[in-house]
């Protein structure tokens, strides 16, 4: 039988420090994202991306929005108010988003259709981050 555990004995406050370098990390992409490539509009490309999927007659509009909405994630991932909820919003827009993009316009992301291996590597962190490594700190909570 293999005993391959997802983490092995670590001291709590080692743990509790990854915990929270993951989630300021997690925080940070979507504050980025959201801040620097959308609203100050940085990375055009996601203005582009946003024409193309929803049209042009409003993207500057939706991409603004979309943007703000980034930084409330931001926002929302640093205060841990329901967590859990939180965490599967964050996988879910970031599998629809991707998906969507990987179909509709594989030609206007920075990496082709290679993009969405690196959104499921930032699905996988958000779920090891909260499902495995909060869940050890955390063991009674059900947030």
């Amino acid at each position: 039988m293999c005993n391959f555990q997802l983490i092995p004995n670590i001291p709590a406050i080692k743990l509790q420090n990854l915990h929270k370098t993951l989630s300021f990390l997690i925080a940070t992409v979507w504050l980025i994202n959201g801040l620097v490539c959308k609203v100050l509009n940085l990375v055009p490309r996601h203005e582009q991306i946003v024409a193309r999927i929803l049209g042009d007659e409003n993207s500057r509009l939706f991409t603004v929005l979309i943007g703000f909405s980034e930084i409330i994630m931001a926002i929302w991932v640093l205060t841990k108010f329901k967590s859990k909820l939180n965490a599967i919003a964050q996988m879910t827009i970031v599998a629809s988003m991707n998906i969507l993009e990987f179909i509709l316009v594989p030609e206007l992301l920075l990496w082709g259709r290679f993009n969405i291996i690196f959104a499921f590597l930032f699905i996988g962190l958000v779920y090891y981050n909260e499902f495995v490594l909060n869940k050890k700190l955390n063991p009674q909570t059900t947030s």
